[in-house]
């Protein structure tokens, strides 16, 4: 039996948002391993809710995936709001950190994770963006795969282009399965082989979520709702191809009790568990 190996904040984690805290201040469920935050959401805050967040992260192993790094902006890095990433996570000891592979500002701020174009322009300007960024956390950081609804110049497609980016900037991936889902549907590409396409040593940790179908060839990632059988399937198939990672469960809004939110960490840990214990799991670095 081979055992994935893993990094050190857990296999199994919960997107915390504020309208959890009352629940997971009183009991933060067994099937948590570590929890999530937006770090723009909790840098500035003072006051209970600092006192709040501070006693969870004393508590549990935290991870931050960022909003609005906006690495592929034709603005100039936002340097400042790094080195404040540096110091947060050191107060609240961070286990690691993500950002999306997109952009959301240029002359201003758009407030929407928009998809950088898929040509060799764009991985020239990206890539020494990211490591910018881990020169100065002084870390390996990943990026997401994002959803996206519109590809303008495209010279490459999206997993060349994801690939590229990962090998040149030499950064983890955060491998979100049910954005490869949407985008195979809104796009037209096969889900698998997109999902066999990405290099397995690379994978950091995953994330699954709900969508909302707006019609049978357009899908909108909403974290609104819960993860259906297809992208339960994919990341079953993620696990196959590329062995075990942490996988962490995003809900945005129409957010349930905890204890609905457990039913589906539960099915995670029947999928890892699946392949931990048997003779199917690889081995990653």
């Amino acid at each position: 039996m081979t055992q994935t190996k893993s990094i050190d904040f857990g296999m199994v984690g919960l997107g915390l948002r504020r309208e959890m805290l009352n629940e997971l201040l009183e009991h933060v469920p067994n099937q948590v391993d570590f929890l999530e935050v937006a770090p723009e959401n909790w840098l500035k805050l003072g006051g209970r809710f600092k006192k709040q967040f501070k006693t969870l992260t004393d508590a549990n192993n935290f991870v931050c995936h960022g909003l609005s790094l906006s690495i592929g902006s034709p603005e100039p890095l936002d340097v400042e709001f790094v080195k404040s990433l540096k110091v947060f996570f050191k107060e609240h000891n961070i286990k690691f950190f993500s950002e999306h592979l997109s952009y959301c500002s240029g002359a201003g701020h758009m407030y929407d994770l928009m998809p950088i174009p898929f040509t060799q322009d764009a991985i020239a300007h990206v890539v020494p963006r990211i490591k910018q960024v881990q020169d100065i956390l002084e870390q390996q950081i990943a990026i997401e795969n994002v959803s996206y609804y519109g590809a303008p110049g495209q010279q490459l497609s999206e997993l060349e282009f994801t690939n590229t980016i990962l090998e040149q900037a030499d950064c983890k991936l955060l491998l979100d399965v049910n954005n490869i889902y949407v985008n195979s549907i809104n796009h037209g590409y096969n889900a698998q082989a997109f999902l066999t396409g990405l290099p397995s040593e690379r994978i950091a940790y995953g994330h699954v979520a709900g969508h909302y179908n707006e019609a049978d060839d357009l899908i909108v990632d909403t974290h609104g709702a819960d993860v259906i059988d297809p992208v339960w399937k994919l990341l079953d198939k993620a696990y196959e191809v590329h062995g075990v990672f942490p996988t962490l469960l995003e809900r945005d809004f129409n957010i349930p009790t905890m204890n609905v939110l457990t039913k589906e960490l539960d099915i995670i840990h029947g999928l890892q568990a699946k392949y931990l214990n048997s003779s199917v799991s690889k081995q990653r670095a």
